[in-house]
């Protein structure tokens, strides 16, 4: 993935971006309930990976989860910690992702491993699995179709995933599949998936 290609497209549209997705009243009922349910009530600190404005991270906080957003937007750093002054978040990014092993209880990626070209995404999920401790969960959202493919997203290109060939990614990476929720498109919104994991030992 071209980091800074993604960093500078989001930048562009950073403003536009918060104001379509940058509240939880803008995530579907379903989702919040789902990443409630899989990231709340354990101990240990959990990494909103690529947080965009926060809202999630803040969503996560307010359930008592001890959640820090990170995001390679300075815009959207910038406008979490004004929102959300009481929270934690930092600019940094999957390359860089400066956690040590097994330190996370759970990890958070909504959307943020979309514009990963197919051939990057086993390494991405192999580095996200040493971050997070054995028994610790992860919770990925992401674009779903019955195949693998490219298309012309919004803001730079991304990946759509059949969610069977996702969780087989995962499980190759050392996660095991607990929950799926998946929703059609309805004319507005794309086709949608999300899959619970769980680190196993080893």
């Amino acid at each position: 993935m071209n980091v800074e290609r993604v960093r500078q497209a989001y930048s562009s549209v950073a403003e536009l971006y918060i104001g379509l997705f940058g509240s939880r009243e803008q995530v579907h009922p379903d989702d919040l309930a789902f990443i409630g349910r899989h990231l709340a009530g354990r101990p240990g600190a959990v990494l909103d990976l690529g947080c965009g404005p926060g809202h999630l991270t803040d969503h996560l906080r307010s359930l008592g989860v001890d959640a820090t957003g990170l995001d390679m937007v300075p815009e959207f750093i910038d406008h979490a910690r004004a929102t959300h002054p009481g929270g934690r978040y930092r600019l940094g990014t999957i390359d860089t992702l400066d956690v040590a092993d097994g330190s996370l209880s759970g990890l958070l990626a909504w959307y943020s491993l979309i514009h990963l070209p197919p051939a990057d995404l086993d390494g991405v999920l192999a580095r996200l699995r040493r971050a997070v401790a054995p028994g610790g969960t992860l919770v990925v959202g992401f674009f779903e179709a019955a195949e693998v493919g490219a298309f012309d997203h919004k803001v730079v290109t991304a990946y759509r995933w059949p969610v069977d060939e996702f969780s087989a990614r995962l499980a190759r990476a050392g996660f095991t599949e607990v929950e799926r929720l998946q929703r059609l498109g309805d004319g507005t919104h794309r086709p949608h998936a999300v899959i619970a994991a769980t680190a196993t030992s080893g």
